[in-house]
Formats: structure tokens, sequence, C-alpha cells
């Protein structure tokens, strides 16, 4: 491969980086495909790599609609593109704000992977990243937009999974017992089931690329077995398939979930995601054990405790409020005395 040749195993730019105005010389744009490829093929996660693909394909998307060349976008761009994802989203419905600011990360990680590689050229690809001083939103880090699930809803999800297949009962168990993000149910392979002191594990891949052990409880690891056992006990390959026989892939596990809460009679069956059944799993925790914020942040598996917060369900609730707590310990007449 020389180097002006894209990677063979990542695809490269699409015609949306292509399109509108100024048209780019050939070797420009042969430039583009190769950094935009090598940019997501440095990600380490392949759940990563396709998020990031998707957010591009939507940013030059837009920009091939309104004739608008991504190299020369500015600010006030970008600031456009933020106010139509608010008004429409990419599938006809506003956009959260949280989709936005990952969107806009992606895009400014990419014009800096462009601006970094091409600086010293006779003609750099990009001196500017406007994703850089466009008007982010700004996320409230108490606060999660995901639609979550009651614990009767979640168990009439269970139920609807185990009546259409034991591949769709056990792949919803995964992400309700476990709380695995979907990328890691997406990248777990058969080969990856263990055991480790009398507990039957799957070692899962996660933000990062980090490796993270996961312990199966007995129904999930029966639900695996049963489904493995009807697929001839392979020793390796992919631990999901679909019915067609291939690894299950994001929009599948989207589309199943969604179909699987329209049969069990979930009201936000159009609204929930497979990240609904982590918020789901997250919020349970810290029921079940009574707000235990440490045990919740150890089973999400998140690096900062601040992040497992907006999980609790509790801490708005009046009846926790600490001025209560405090009236007890304070010596406090119950009514004033007369002038």
């Amino acid at each position: 491969m020389t180097g002006t040749e894209p990677p063979s195993d990542v695809a490269v730019a699409q015609p949306g980086l292509r399109a509108g105005l100024p048209e780019l010389p050939a070797p420009a744009l042969n430039r583009l495909d190769v950094l935009t490829a090598r940019w997501l093929a440095r990600q380490r996660s392949a759940h990563t790599r396709t998020a990031y693909r998707r957010d591009l394909w939507q940013w030059a998307d837009w920009c091939a609609a309104v004739r608008l060349h991504p190299l020369t976008a500015r600010a006030a761009d970008l600031d456009a593109w933020i106010i139509e994802q608010r008004a429409t989203g990419a599938r006809g419905r506003p956009a959260a704000e949280s989709t936005i600011a990952r969107r806009l990360s992606a895009v400014a990680s990419w014009y800096d992977y462009l601006i970094d590689n091409t600086a010293a050229d006779p003609e750099p690809l990009a001196v500017y990243n406007p994703a850089r001083t466009a008007a982010r939103p700004r996320i409230d880090p108490d606060d999660s937009s995901t639609v979550g699930l009651d614990r009767a809803e979640a168990d009439r999800l269970l139920q609807a999974a185990q009546h259409e297949s034991v591949t769709s009962q056990a792949l919803i168990a995964l992400l309700l017992l476990t709380g695995a993000r979907v990328g890691s149910a997406i990248d777990a392979r058969v080969e990856d089931l263990g055991t480790d002191r009398g507990h039957r594990v799957l070692d899962v891949t996660v933000k990062g690329g980090r490796r993270r052990r996961l312990p199966l409880p007995p129904p999930l690891a029966y639900a695996l077995d049963r489904m493995l056992a009807g697929r001839g006990s392979p020793p390796a390959g992919p631990l999901f398939l679909t019915p067609s026989g291939i690894g299950i892939y994001e929009l599948y596990v989207y589309r199943l979930i969604r179909r699987l809460a329209r049969r069990a009679g979930i009201a936000a069956a159009d609204t929930i995601s497979p990240h609904s059944l982590r918020h789901t799993a997250i919020t349970e925790v810290l029921d079940a054990t009574d707000g235990d914020l440490r045990r919740a942040q150890d089973f999400a598996g998140h690096a900062d405790p601040r992040t497992t917060r907006r999980y609790d369900r509790r801490r708005n609730q009046l009846d926790n409020h600490g001025a209560y707590l405090l009236a007890g310990r304070f010596s406090m007449a119950d009514e004033p005395d007369d002038d």
C-alpha cells in the first residue's frame, strides 16, 4: 500500500464529503479520503468507529443538501446545522442535546485531524475548525434524557423477548441484567465466555477499548447456553447472530428492542433505545441498594460518580430532602413566641 492509498478495511469518505462547491482537484480528494479513513481507523473501538462514521456522514449530507463544501464551512454553518437538528433531527424528530453534542465532538475531531495532518502541505485541506467555535449545547451533568423503563415494563419486555426467540431473550437479558452497552453486546464473542471462582462470566470490550468481566446470573447463563446449543455449541465466533446468521449490529438491536417494546405494550416503545436498558439497569441497582452510589458506579463502570448520579431517581424526591434531616437535629420551637 502506498502513502496515498486508503486502508482497505476501512470505509473511505462517502460522496457527501465531496459534494458542493468548490471542486477539489483529484489529489486533494484522494488525500481527504485517505485521512478520513485513517481518522476512523485510529479509534480503538469498532462501536466508536461506527458512531463517528455515522456522525460525520450526517454532517456531510447536510452540507450537500445546502450546497456547502465541508472544508469551507464556518462556525455559523455548524450553528445552522445545530438549529436544524433541534427542529427536525436526523429522522424527523428533534435530536437530544446530548446527541447534538456528540455529533459536534466527532466532527470537531475530524477537522482537527485534517488540520494536524495537512498543515505543512502547500495547500492544506483545512486550516480552521468551525466545530470548535460553534455554539455547542450545554449538557446538564445531573440529567439524562434517555427514556428508561419501570420494573413492570422491563418484565414485560423480557417476556416478549422470551416469546420471540432464545436469542432475543438472551440479548435483552444481557442488556438488562448486566447494564452492558450495546457496543459490548455487538462485539461479544463465544470465546469470551468463561468461569471465574464459580461465576459464569463474559469478558466484554467497553469504552476506550478496555476489557471488563461481567458475571452472568444463572437465568442469563442458562439462556446463553440454550442459544448456543441451538447453534451446535460453536467454540468461537460472534456470541449473538441475527436470524440470517450474521453478527448483530446496532440498527438490528434498535429495531428488535422497539418491536419487542410495542409487543409488550410499552407506551414509549417508539422512543426507547438499547441505552434505555442500561439506563433501567443502573436505576434499578440504585433503587435496590437504597441509593448506594459506589455500588451502582462499579456496576455501570463509570469513571466519574457524577455520571452515575444522573440515574438516581431518589435525589430529587422531597421525602429525602436534607431539610427534614436537619429539622430533627436542631432545636426549634414548633411555634414562634408571641411578642
